[in-house]
């Protein structure tokens, strides 16, 4: 039997502990700004709060909330305010409150092409397969595999001896 879709407090309280830090780095490594970031994780629990999804097991919550995650930062980037704000000036502004380490790795993933971010992320920071990335994200394997490969390229050329 299929379990209610509404949550108690305690419940949606136990699904941001177990998510938060997942969620923050995801939209840290778009937004590369603390402030955008924390802003960007409540509008995503909060659409979890509205929508209610009914989630199969704990690996598909955190996917739920990863591709939501990615959207709302997305929107946000899209907005007409951070068309005109100047994105470079945030490439060094790594103040994590305690979500995440700031290092020269993370910094190259946060300059990647928006494409290769999420992919990036969740494949070693989430340990998640290409399979599940795929879909995850709603594209092709073969997809996953080539923005795997093409990041990896752009690393390896960003940070040379340092990866």
């Amino acid at each position: 039997m299929a379990k209610s879709l509404l949550r108690t407090d305690s419940e949606a309280a136990e699904i941001y502990g177990r998510h938060v830090k997942a969620v923050y780095r995801v939209c840290f490594t778009y937004l590369k700004n603390p402030a955008d970031t924390e802003d960007a994780v409540s509008d995503t629990f909060v659409k979890m709060l509205r929508s209610a999804p009914a989630f199969e097991n704990g690996r598909h919550e955190e996917a739920w909330l990863i591709r939501t995650a990615v959207n709302v930062c997305k929107d946000f980037l899209k907005h007409w305010w951070r068309r005109r704000e100047d994105l470079d000036s945030h490439a060094n502004s790594l103040q994590t409150n305690g979500m995440m380490e700031a290092d020269g790795i993370l910094d190259a993933i946060c300059r990647l092409p928006e494409k290769y971010k999420a992919v990036i992320y969740l494949y070693y920071y989430e340990g998640y397969s290409s399979p599940e990335i795929a879909k995850a994200l709603k594209k092709p394997p073969s997809t996953i595999r080539y923005y795997l490969r093409e990041a990896r390229k752009i690393l390896r050329e960003m940070l040379g001896d340092e990866l």
